[in-house]
């Protein structure tokens, strides 16, 4: 998991990066002291908290045999605590534009932490090329700076920590050593607000379409839940999101805001002869949400099985649309089922003590993500587990459910996983819920939360 996240989630748990961070210079400077005793060492650090890991360790060594280069101005350091320890450093600090790689022994990687996507820029991708070049061993900090790009740093040893981190191994980390610096365990297996940094923020040269264009089949019996369930995907920020419903209530749901891109299907209620239009619909979409509102006849349901055998997007599964499943794998491995105790039962899930691995195994079985509704909402893929424990008791009234599925199916739009999708949108409609009951109390309604979305991101992102 992103480095990150752990951090921020720490945090929410009490233990501050602070703490994290001063462990973490501590495991660095008794490696670096037991496996290169008098050698020269340079550290070069960003500016983030991975520069800040190096600069502790630095601090913790003797300053007669130590050097910290920074790829930024100490100006651009935001941390407080970053800022501390570098001020009370006794050893050399230069900027890297002054690094001589040959008055120096050992080169330790703190440039670029976990979450780096596309292409590094200078400084860092200079210092990666010097790094690559350099004689001596390297040791990179967490991971290897760069990692996932197209040019990243290729190290002897990797001290990194907690676990080991996604895409590492040995021919690009070098011998991997995991130390444990005090991170909590809920902290990866709870959904907390570190995962807000997992929201997929828009380009700032982006336009309309690019953040996600949801299709939404719901409606028939019903013209509410597909109307929430899209208002609430509209809130987590997709872009466009059209509704696929019966012509008998297509209207209703187009009242309850102009937003809404509306398709009328022929008829009251989904059936087989509406595939093929909506197959073709999903050529212009990135998402799709099937169930709100569906009823439960058995067209809708032959539907319901034969659209999603057929459709190769991204797909929630939610409501009546999860009724109908025969409960056969997914050809599609990008699915998420969003089931209450009562639909995960119907699916072929087991209710007992052991929740998580009830859960597991029946993603694995049926090779979708599955995110189990309720108290404590439970999700599972492959061998992935985590759990939300955000909401309250007063999300029970009805439509609470659509307005889930339509966050998960916005970041799922998005260009989200669908592990991590389920897991954020988890967190947030929690979130929204919890916001919604300080003024509602257990008044609160499902448009409640939907109007609260926002208030979540705000708080959450900063923005």
């Amino acid at each position: 998991m992103d480095s990150r996240v752990l951090d921020v989630n720490s945090e929410a748990l009490g233990i501050p990066v602070s703490t994290l961070m001063n462990n973490a210079g501590s495991v660095i400077a008794d490696l670096l002291n037991s496996r290169f005793p008098n050698k020269r060492i340079a550290f070069v650090c960003g500016n983030g908290n991975n520069g800040g890991d190096g600069i502790s360790a630095a601090g913790m060594m003797d300053p007669r045999k130590v050097s910290v280069f920074l790829l930024r101005s100490a100006s651009s350091i935001r941390s407080d605590h970053i800022g501390s320890l570098l001020s009370a450093l006794s050893c050399t600090v230069k900027m890297f534009s002054d690094f001589e790689p040959n008055e120096f022994d050992v080169l330790v990687d703190c440039a670029l932490g976990t979450g780096i996507s596309g292409k590094v820029r200078d400084p860092y991708d200079s210092f990666i090329g010097t790094a690559n070049e350099f004689t001596g061993p390297v040791v990179s900090v967490d991971v290897p700076s760069g990692l996932g790009t197209d040019l990243s740093v290729i190290p002897d040893i990797t001290i990194t920590f907690h676990a080991i981190k996604e895409g590492m191994d040995k021919n690009n980390s070098g011998e991997i050593i995991v130390a444990d610096i005090g991170i909590p365990e809920k902290a990866e297996k709870q959904v907390g607000p570190g995962d807000m940094l997992k929201y997929p923020l828009p380009r700032d040269d982006s336009h309309k379409g690019n953040n996600g264009r949801l299709l939404v089949i719901g409606g028939g019996p019903y013209f509410g839940a597909p109307a929430m369930a899209s208002l609430a995907a509209m809130r987590i920020g997709t872009d466009i999101v059209r509704v696929a419903a019966p012509e008998t209530c297509y209207p209703a749901i187009s009242s309850v805001s102009p937003v809404l891109m509306i398709v009328g299907l022929e008829g009251n209620e989904l059936s087989p002869s509406h595939i093929p239009m909506l197959l073709e619909l999903t050529k212009d979409h990135d998402a799709v949400l099937i169930g709100p509102g569906l009823g439960m006849s058995n067209a809708t349901k032959t539907a319901v099985r034969e659209f999603v055998s057929k459709c190769r997007l991204p797909m929630v599964i939610d409501a009546d649309g999860l009724t109908a499943l025969n409960n056969e794998p997914f050809c599609n491995p990008n699915v998420i089922l969003t089931p209450h105790r009562k639909e995960f039962v119907h699916l072929g899930g087991v209710l007992n003590d052991d929740i998580e691995r009830s859960v597991s195994d029946l993603s694995d079985r049926l090779k979708a993500t599955v995110l189990l509704k309720g108290k404590t909402d439970t999700i599972a893929f492959k061998d992935k587990i985590r759990t939300n424990i955000t909401g309250t008791p007063g999300m029970t009234s009805a439509g609470t459910g659509d307005v889930l599925s339509g966050i998960v199916a916005g970041l799922l739009s998005k260009g989200m996983d669908p592990f991590d999708a389920a897991c954020l949108g988890a967190y947030i409609s929690g979130k929204a819920g919890e916001m919604s009951f300080e003024e509602h109390s257990y008044g609160l309604i499902a448009t409640d939360i939907i109007n609260d979305i926002s208030r979540v991101l705000k708080e959450g992102l900063g923005r």
